[in-house]
């Protein structure tokens, strides 16, 4: 990463030209710059036959996929689509961040503040000294002005900050990266080299949005007062985001529990069909849909499913199932960025994780008497095609099915399932653990599994 300085604090990280990151992505992710140069393909894997010199087509495909990777992954990571106009000019999120003190209002918001609101600080983008300082405990974390310090070197996981020529904050961005992102933690909890497709399960999107100054954008689509706007988006709690509430403006369950669903993770998707919870489309459809509708990104989005008054009654009258932008933001790089999301594997659980005799045994209750394999076939670990199931198949209520498009919920792929632990399981996180889930699935389907095959069936899930 190629970087200057130009702040006392931080050095602005400055993302290389396409050349570097092509080449950057290549060495890095597909180890074939050296074949390219060459005119080579790195070698294939054995099928055991003989394999043919590359052609023409074959090098242009391996150019095409490693530009593709490149060219998605900053958008992941960096692009705001134009949000910044809904976030920053509309709601005024930058003046709550940057506080009275910094040409913004109220007390602003600290860098220990914003790490208690779940967000993340990007070590890469921070000079040796500056990390020196973190880890020494000198940097001040208890002042507004050291937040927009990270701002301007790029360095918050997810957002970004506009600033004029007087180095005062004028907007915010978010960008996909804010809710499928986390870092390693390696310098301090909350700071540390980026975890890309990770769901953020420590991210109270709700709190963030109730300290805007002005919520009277969502206040008239939703046709409520921004104190209930806040009433709403605060009972969401860390890890979890409500995308239906502007298309049917249900903030709250029957129950009085939060509408909200947890934040999924954004790895392990290549091969699995529908991405959301409640099946709304495929990955490419949600990341319209994100960026263009929850995001507030200028694109095009077009879904039928929307134009229906009696169930979703706001997103009628926002006229989302039909959103045109001129300049289009969005659609331009909606292939690269799923072809980069596809291509982020589900992490392997670490050693010692998992106990792993009990694992293999685990492992052949899956695939047999517990018959969880029947729905979540390896090796995607949700069905092949159409992988949605009604409420009574699995046993729950069908409030969040019932505000999706097929009144469904969806196999949930199980690779990573170690690394979304936080906030509980199920779309809205009803069971608090993995054993929780089991024993629910022992009832539902009569399987009596013993309490030695139920732990079983947990260190399998853990090894996954």
């Amino acid at each position: 990463m190629i970087a200057f300085h130009i702040s006392p604090v931080l050095k602005v990280g400055v993302r290389a030209g396409p050349s570097y990151v092509l080449a950057l992505m290549a060495i890095s992710v597909m180890g074939i710059v050296t074949g390219l140069h060459s005119g080579c393909l790195p070698p294939p894997v054995d099928s055991g036959r003989d394999t043919p010199p590359a052609s023409d087509a074959d090098r242009s495909i391996a150019q095409n996929s490693v530009k593709m990777l490149a060219e998605g992954r900053e958008t992941f990571r960096f692009d705001t689509f134009g949000s910044e106009s809904f976030w920053g000019d509309a709601l005024k999120l930058h003046q709550a961040l940057a506080g009275s003190a910094n040409g913004g209002v109220g007390p602003g918001v600290t860098p220990n503040q914003a790490l208690q609101l779940g967000l993340k600080v990007d070590s890469d983008m921070l000079i040796p000294a500056v990390i020196e300082s973190l880890q020494s405990g000198t940097l001040n974390l208890d002042d507004p002005l050291t937040t927009l310090d990270l701002l301007r070197a790029d360095a918050v996981v997810g957002v970004k900050g506009f600033f004029d020529q007087n180095r005062t904050i004028t907007s915010i961005g978010i960008q996909c990266a804010l809710c499928h992102s986390t870092v390693d933690d390696a310098v301090l909890p909350g700071i540390g080299r980026r975890l890309d497709g990770w769901g953020n399960r420590d991210l109270n999107v709700g709190a963030i949005i109730a300290i805007a100054p002005d919520l009277s954008a969502l206040a008239n689509v939703l046709q409520v007062t921004q104190d209930t706007v806040r009433a709403v988006v605060n009972a969401w709690g860390p890890g979890k985001f409500d995308a239906e509430l502007t298309l049917d403006g249900k903030g709250f369950r029957p129950d009085n529990r939060t509408a909200a669903t947890l934040i999924p993770p954004a790895f392990g998707l290549a091969g699995v069909n529908l991405h959301t919870w409640t099946g709304w489309g495929s990955v490419t459809h949600w990341n319209a849909f994100v960026s263009n509708l929850e995001m507030h990104g200028h694109g095009t989005f077009f879904d039928p499913r929307l134009n229906d008054p009696v169930r979703f009654p706001v997103a009628v009258r926002a006229g989302l199932h039909d959103v045109r932008s001129n300049p289009d933001l969005i659609t331009p790089k909606l292939a690269a960025l799923h072809f980069y999301q596809l291509a982020i594997a589900a992490p392997a659980p670490a050693d010692g994780t998992f106990v792993r005799e009990a694992a293999r045994r685990g492992e052949s209750l899956f695939a047999g008497k517990a018959g969880c394999a029947r729905c979540h076939v390896p090796p995607l670990f949700t069905e092949p095609g159409w992988n949605m199931h009604t409420p009574d198949e699995i046993g729950i209520d069908s409030f969040q099915a019932d505000r999706s498009p097929d009144g469904r919920y969806r196999t949930s792929p199980l690779k990573g399932l170690w690394t979304h632990q936080k906030g509980g399981f199920y779309h809205d996180g009803r069971f608090p653990t993995l054993r929780a889930v089991i024993d629910h699935y022992d009832g539902h389907f009569d399987l009596s599994l013993s309490e030695a095959e139920k732990d079983d069936l947990v260190q399998y899930l853990l090894s996954l």
